[in-house]
């Protein structure tokens, strides 16, 4: 029997499974460089993302700082109950719904179109300067935007108010009307970010055949034919994806923007989930029922983007 055992080890089967480990720890050896420069971001989400999932709890609890997260007593779904039994909530989540929808609306397609554009321009030097240019607002934080567009904006001493004084007599108060301050927070998002999303395009757009729009070109199609049949199919795949993305943040619509361009007389359309978990949640300490509205908010999120990529597998697109 023990001669038998012996030969069946040393079979093909044991021979193959013993190479097969040799290669996987030689793959191992060869790739610990790699894994340790990985490390870092993998700790990083771990302790800043998947740990505070824990704190999820806190939305089905009476949470107090002095018991803690696991002292506190349980209230089961009270905090939700509560939550949408306020009419402040419910105005919350359609401004917050509101503004995600129309900047994803005037927003997304901007990448697109400049990504395009600059692909046309044969000037490299002005093809640089225009992307530079394009980049650099990304890499300013928004309380430098905001204060940009204050000083744009404002009703005595804005820029553009002091020209309307000299044509209309009097200024037009952009920063306290709903819909002109709607237009300028969409605008001042859409500057800011437009030139660095615009890179993602770029990159995919650079995997285009050239020999496709030399084809084109010989079959007498003009630039709009080439971009709307060549362009824009070739880029399709990264416009799904990224448009999948964005549709499960819908429901976020960020603090630093709204938080430097909101004020008080404009607050109807301007108060929005981030800014309620802070008023409510950091200021007043109202821990569970913020956390509740988080809960709901990624709820949202989630639905949004198993839908969006739900419709893209019908085009053969989806994320999985």
């Amino acid at each position: 029997m023990a001669v038998r055992s012996s030969l069946k080890d040393t079979g093909p089967q044991a021979r193959t499974n013993h190479r097969l480990k040799a290669s996987t720890v030689r793959l191992m050896k060869q790739n610990i460089p790699l894994m340790i420069m990985f490390l870092p971001g993998l700790l990083f989400y771990i302790i800043f993302k998947y740990a505070p999932m824990g704190g999820i709890i806190i939305a089905f609890k009476d949470f107090n700082l002095r018991d803690g997260i696991f002292g506190s007593p349980w209230v089961g779904m009270d905090n939700f109950v509560q939550l949408f039994n306020q009419a402040q909530s419910l105005q919350i989540i359609r401004n917050s719904f509101l503004i995600s929808i129309l900047g994803l609306v005037v927003g997304f397609p901007m990448p697109i179109i400049l990504a395009i554009m600059l692909n046309e321009v044969r000037k490299m030097w002005f093809k640089r300067v225009v992307q530079t240019l394009v980049y650099l607002p990304h890499f300013l934080s928004w309380v430098i935007v905001g204060g940009i567009v204050l000083s744009l904006f404002a009703l005595e001493s804005g820029t553009i108010n002091r020209w309307l004084e000299g044509i209309l007599a009097e200024p037009y108060p952009f920063m306290y009307e709903k819909v002109s301050w709607l237009f300028i927070y969409l605008g001042s998002g859409v500057w800011k970010e437009m030139g660095f999303a615009a890179i993602i395009y770029l990159a995919a757009l650079s995997a285009i055949d050239p020999h496709l729009y030399e084809a084109g070109s010989i079959d007498g199609a003009n630039k709009w034919q080439q971009i709307r049949h060549i362009t824009i199919p070739g880029i399709s795949t990264t416009i799904i994806l990224l448009l999948i993305l964005s549709v499960g943040k819908v429901m976020d619509v960020g603090f630093d923007q709204i938080y430097n361009l909101q004020n008080a007389v404009v607050s109807d359309i301007a108060n929005v989930i981030s800014l309620y978990i802070y008023q409510i949640g950091i200021l007043r300490g109202q821990y569970s029922l913020t956390a509740a509205m988080g809960i709901f908010e990624n709820l949202v999120g989630l639905v949004l983007i198993l839908l969006a990529n739900y419709i893209a597998r019908k085009f053969n697109q989806g994320l999985w």
